[in-house]
């Protein structure tokens, strides 16, 4: 009896060792806190900032039409432009070309 638990306090140390650390590595690696969610937590942001530019990118297009369109400095081309496609008018002779929207 007295070997057995000679022995077992050599195996048992090992063993809570191991235990503890296979605790914390598993919660560090899927945990609310832990590595993945780190990682998913960059990628979200990196997301994010990408869609921040292209609005980014899209507010100041359309804020430069609208300061081209301002009251004390109208464009001569865009007011004819935003007429043409308010009215629809086409002048005799001109050519037509049909964009996407997009552009």
């Amino acid at each position: 009896m007295g070997e057995i638990r000679r022995r077992a306090r050599f195996v048992v140390v090992p063993v809570l060792g191991s235990l503890l650390i296979g605790y914390f590595g598993y919660h560090a690696l899927t945990g609310e806190r832990s590595l993945i969610t780190l990682w998913l937590v960059k990628q979200r942001l990196a997301e994010s900032r990408f869609t921040f530019a292209q609005v980014s990118a899209e507010r100041v297009r359309l804020q430069n039409r609208v300061d081209l369109m301002s009251s004390d400095h109208i464009d001569p081309d865009m007011l004819d432009e935003r007429v043409r496609w308010t009215l629809d008018y086409v002048a005799p002779g001109e050519l037509v070309i049909f964009r996407d929207r997009g552009e």
